[in-house]
């Protein structure tokens, strides 16, 4: 079976004694770290780091961010008419997207100071060894998504 990215929905939920934000469906079992990610204006452009063997998921902490994948077919020479997708991750909502072995990623904050925090499959010891990187400016203008979102 060939894995593709997922959005794991969650909720919010807010009473007098504040707000609760939770993905309930999501899964820690293969889960052996994770880290944050704050990108203090939404200029940079953190893309693309390819995964052969890594999976990653990605939730908002704060702000939003443009959250983009592509499947490769070649990690060594991979086609420059690749399709990518994205999706956009708010901290006003509560989303996990999970992107499987095989694409490569990418992010870019919307807004100032946006903070996402990133789970992976791999120890760090396992992932420095798939230090696979792509011009970020392949596949994906990230600039036009601003003007759509």
């Amino acid at each position: 079976m060939i894995e593709r990215p997922t959005i794991i929905e969650g909720g919010i939920f807010s009473d007098e004694r504040g707000s609760m934000r939770f993905v309930n469906d999501f899964r820690f079992e293969d889960v052996k770290r994770f880290y944050f990610i704050k990108h203090p204006d939404s200029s940079v452009v953190r893309a693309w780091q390819g995964h052969q063997f890594e999976k990653k998921y990605f939730y908002p902490i704060a702000g939003s961010f443009v959250v983009a994948w592509v499947k490769i077919d070649d990690f060594e020479n991979p086609s420059e008419d690749l399709i990518p997708e994205y999706h956009i991750l708010s901290a006003e909502n509560s989303e996990i997207i999970s992107v499987p072995k095989g694409y490569a990623n990418g992010l870019k904050a919307l807004k100032p100071n946006s903070e996402i925090m990133i789970f992976s499959d791999l120890s760090l010891e396992e992932s420095v060894k798939e230090n696979i990187r792509y011009p970020s400016d392949w596949w994906l203008d990230w600039d036009e998504i601003l003007k759509h979102k």
